[in-house]
């Protein structure tokens, strides 16, 4: 059996990844900053699958490469790495925006991906095997008003994707990203800092994408045959057609 590796794995995406890959049959390490839900998680999962949690912020790069390092023995293999975690804080005019919001971005999307690949990547380079998904945004894409540094943390996920993609490719490793547009999670919960109100506008009067799409697209995209890599995927609603356009009559 293989076993891939989640970060933020206690909501949205990263949950709904989880669950779908343990239909897979797939064993997994499951990352994220709440210890009370990656043990919920752990439960509900391991009925199915052999389930590990590690319970540390991507930005803290000590306790990443720490406990990465030590895990048992069963989980030391790591097939699949999904780089989910991920946030938006703010969304403010660069002339207006909020210092910690940027550091947050930057250090969560960018520097938090980096620490967790680099502790990772040394495992798969030594059985020249292995699969990295990278979920960035169609924010990796575009660039939208007030959006200014979290798309540039996205743009900055696109091309370290496609720098992996060719740093690895000497070692059968598979590198591929997935770029989602609107998906409910508690994504604009996070943005606008807590206002229920403001994050629920973001999603109303259409059909956004749920985190089971994604997660359902994850496990095709690791479950095709070793020889194929889908190395750049971008995922809209079907009311979407860029990052400010919006058919809400649908």
């Amino acid at each position: 059996m293989k076993t891939a590796l989640i970060t933020g794995a206690t909501s949205g995406i990263g949950k709904s990844t989880a669950i779908e890959l343990a239909k897979h049959n797939i064993n997994l390490i499951l990352c994220g900053r709440r210890q009370d839900r990656l043990d919920t998680l752990q439960d509900e999962l391991s009925k199915k699958v052999q389930v590990h949690t590690l319970c540390f912020d991507v930005r803290d790069k000590d306790k990443v490469f720490s406990m990465i390092k030590n895990l048992p023995s069963e989980f030391s293999t790591i097939d699949i790495l999904i780089n989910n975690a991920g946030n938006a804080h703010g969304l403010d005019p660069i002339q207006t925006g909020d210092l910690d919001d940027w550091d947050a971005m930057i250090d969560i999307n960018v520097k938090g991906l980096l620490y967790v690949s680099k502790a990772v990547i040394p495992k798969m380079i030594a059985v020249q095997s292995g699969h990295i998904i990278n979920i960035g945004s169609i924010a990796g894409k575009e660039v939208y008003p007030n959006g200014n540094i979290y798309c540039a943390s996205k743009h900055a996920v696109d091309a370290i994707n496609k720098g992996m993609r060719m740093d690895l490719n000497s070692y059968g490793i598979r590198v591929g990203a997935i770029h989602p547009g609107l998906v409910e999670t508690e994504f604009s919960n996070v943005r606008f800092k807590g206002d229920d109100q403001k994050a629920d506008t973001v999603y109303k009067g259409f059909d956004p994408l749920t985190p089971e799409d994604i997660a359902d697209i994850i496990a095709f995209v690791v479950t095709r045959p070793y020889h194929v890599n889908i190395a750049d995927l971008i995922v809209f609603p079907t009311a979407q057609a860029g990052s400010t356009i919006v058919n809400k009559s649908l």
